[in-house]
């Protein structure tokens, strides 16, 4: 431990203040809850603590250790070292909120940069920066939409095929409200088009995900159609990486799009810090949470920028506010927007190749696995559902002796629907060909164990 203050400091501090000692401080305090006596082990020198620490550390597998083909939203990808380089310079690592323009023009700009980029990638007109991950950008957009029809649309409108842990968060949020959450439990091979006849004047927005939560993508255009008729909202859900790849939802009709941007340069860091994406179309901007930033021009003609519609913000409107965010992330922002300006359109286009072509050949190697067959025949990106002949809890478990971490157990999420011996596997640029006939020569061997 660093302690910066001399008793000396200690001393003059206290007599500035007119007290003797620290323990005057906290004489309000009743006096049993003053200065309890920690059960704490001796003290230790800090190349002891470290040892420990690092002891404890090494308890923990992660993808350095085992080859991963763990997705179900928090994937294993390369970031490259200036991104890290960049977020521990002084100007990023420590700014907050950058209230002040005068001051905080390097932290404006980056953000107007990933928002920039967020646009271009989604289709959209306009994006914020940012929400704290692909779950609570989701919730948003609910709020959002119902906001935008002032509550006198009271339905939602939820795939199947959205995160589960997505729909969890959006049922947190909507609690005790008058908000209505259906779709969730209509068949999951049944596509978008089940979702149609749910589509009411009652209806504020449908949401979906692109490519799904099973990998899955689905041409949304009948659904999103259905929506417009009925005056309702579409907010689709997206792996931004994809995106290198597939059409961008803003091309296809949608009002809303939101993502994980944790594929975009940000590390797995055990469930987080990671981003949430959130676009829109210009008319609804009013109505979005989170920071954005705008370009405009200075006294002198110079180009500057600020934070712009603070009046949607809690700190003016209070209780009326459409947003609730009181800081944006932006540190996980800038590490997203010197990612995608790395790789530029090319090199997004390049990766999301690499990982759609890997899947593929994961999945082919995979279904000709007497016992395994791929459970739906939709196209997917480099994710993908198998039907297993055991257990994934058994398979994964034998599977760690052969340093894979397996895929996710859809039985976890999914157990009243079928899903109980189907498992999710993705497959990033991190995996190589050799590793993926590793994997299938594992599965043959703990299968017929």
């Amino acid at each position: 431990m660093f302690l910066p203050h001399t008793d000396a400091d200690r001393e003059a501090m206290l007599r500035t203040i007119g007290v003797e000692k620290i323990a005057d401080l906290f004489k309000s305090l009743p006096g049993e809850h003053l200065f309890p006596e920690l059960d704490l082990p001796p003290g230790v020198t800090e190349i002891e603590a470290l040892e420990e620490l690092q002891h404890i550390a090494d308890a923990n597998e992660t993808t350095g250790e085992l080859i991963s083909f763990l997705g179900a939203g928090a994937y294993n990808h390369y970031s490259p070292a200036v991104v890290d380089s960049i977020l521990r310079r002084g100007e990023f690592y420590t700014a907050y909120t950058p209230y002040q323009p005068e001051i905080s023009q390097g932290t404006l700009q980056a953000i107007f940069e990933y928002q920039s980029m967020i646009v271009g990638l989604t289709g959209m007109d306009v994006s914020n920066a940012s929400h704290y991950d692909g779950a609570t950008a989701v919730a948003e957009a609910v709020n959002m939409a119902y906001h935008n029809f002032r509550g006198k649309r009271a339905k939602i409108v939820l795939s199947p095929g959205l995160h589960p842990h997505y729909r969890e968060t959006v049922h947190t949020y909507t609690v005790d409200s008058d908000i209505l959450l259906e779709g969730e439990h209509t068949p999951l091979d049944a596509g978008p088009q089940a979702l149609i006849p749910l589509i009411d004047e009652n209806t504020a927005l449908v949401a979906v995900q692109y490519p799904d939560f099973f990998g899955r993508v689905h041409d949304f255009s009948k659904l999103i159609e259905a929506a417009h008729e009925a005056k309702a909202l579409v907010a689709v859900h997206v792996n931004p990486l994809a995106l290198g790849l597939l059409k961008p939802p803003g091309d296809f009709g949608a009002d809303i799009v939101t993502g994980e941007g944790q594929s975009l340069g940000i590390p797995l860091s055990f469930g987080g810090p990671y981003l949430g994406i959130f676009a829109a179309r210009n008319k609804y901007v009013r109505k979005m949470a989170g920071r954005i930033v705008g370009e405009t021009q200075d006294t002198r003609g110079q180009r500057g920028y600020v934070l712009t519609l603070s009046t949607r913000e809690q700190h003016i409107r209070r209780e009326r506010a459409t947003s609730n965010i009181c800081t944006n992330q932006g540190l996980v922002a800038l590490a997203a927007a010197v990612y995608m300006s790395l790789l530029g359109k090319n090199g997004l286009q390049q990766l999301a190749e690499l990982n759609y072509h890997k899947a593929h050949y994961a999945a082919e190697q995979i279904a000709s696995i007497e016992g395994f067959e791929l459970a739906y025949a939709e196209p997917f990106f480099n994710e993908f559902t198998v039907r297993c002949p055991k257990p994934v809890a058994e398979l994964n478990a034998k599977l760690l002796h052969f340093d894979i971490l397996g895929g996710y157990d859809l039985g976890e999420a999914y157990a009243n629907a079928g899903l109980e011996e189907h498992m999710l596997i993705a497959v990033t640029e991190m995996i190589s060909r050799e590793e993926i006939d590793h994997f299938v020569e594992a599965l043959t061997e703990v299968t017929n164990a």
